[in-house]
């Protein structure tokens, strides 16, 4: 049931939007790279921790920098919950735009998953809410005050499919993987409600009990504040590094 009702979900999002045809889009080309630590601390307890650059391809200039922090309880029945900060510094959306600013983020979110195992097929559902901040420097003569201000909040809801292709062991093993990801944001800026969509198709690696490798391609639909759109298209390579239990 949660199998068909996801996959049914997944072609619902994925399918083109027509107020996007109608719109002026930007097509882009990135590269994702990110270090991913897996650390359990206590029995169904478990902290995950990473850091992720993205920049663009042609021309090549940064675009954004991210270090992010969770901690997650199992529940039972695969199901989990979860809350995490992130810290990100935001370059221009615009590779060519020759400015040097960077805007800093901090985001405060909390997650509800849920996980369900068949024979070879996984499917992994999730629901995020986040609370997004950015500081800001107000000059006041002759003092420099730097303030946190509330700007929105963000719905995300992503749900990923694994196939398992090949196998050595439980710790050598290779799935192909799908998946879409939705988000929608309210609040005190933004004056539309959705957000972006990511569409995903790639490969998980497992090379050992600690190691394992993702590759993957993106799809990656961008609302601006214009109420034009930036078409992306994402490469993504990740190493998640796991520190057994003692």
């Amino acid at each position: 049931m949660y199998f068909r009702a996801s996959i049914l979900l997944l072609f619902f999002l994925s399918f083109p939007k027509p107020s996007i045809a109608q719109t002026e889009v930007d097509y882009q080309h990135l590269v994702w790279y990110g270090l991913f630590f897996t650390v359990p601390v206590a029995r169904d307890w478990t902290v995950f921790s990473q850091i992720q650059e993205r920049h663009f391809i042609s021309p090549f200039a940064q675009h954004q920098l991210s270090v992010k922090s969770r901690i997650q309880k199992k529940i039972g029945n695969g199901w989990s919950a979860s809350t995490g900060i992130g810290y990100l510094l935001q370059s221009p959306d615009n590779p060519r735009s020759g400015s040097n600013s960077v805007e800093r983020e901090f985001r405060i979110d909390v997650e509800g998953g849920y996980e369900k195992n068949f024979e070879k097929l996984t499917l992994d559902q999730r629901l995020r809410v986040e609370t997004r901040l950015f500081p800001k420097e107000i000059q006041e003569e002759p003092v420099l005050d730097e303030v946190d201000y509330f700007n929105s909040f963000r719905f995300r809801y992503r749900v990923l499919t694994y196939y398992l292709i090949w196998q050595i062991s439980a710790d050598q093993e290779m799935k192909v993987l799908a998946g879409d990801e939705v988000m929608f944001q309210a609040g005190k800026t933004p004056n539309y409600s959705f957000d972006q969509n990511r569409l995903m198709l790639g490969v998980d690696l497992k090379m050992s009990a600690k190691l394992k490798l993702e590759l993957t391609y993106q799809k990656w639909v961008d609302k601006r504040q214009s109420g034009n759109y930036y078409n992306r298209n994402v490469v993504r390579l990740t190493a998640n590094y796991q520190l057994l239990e003692r």
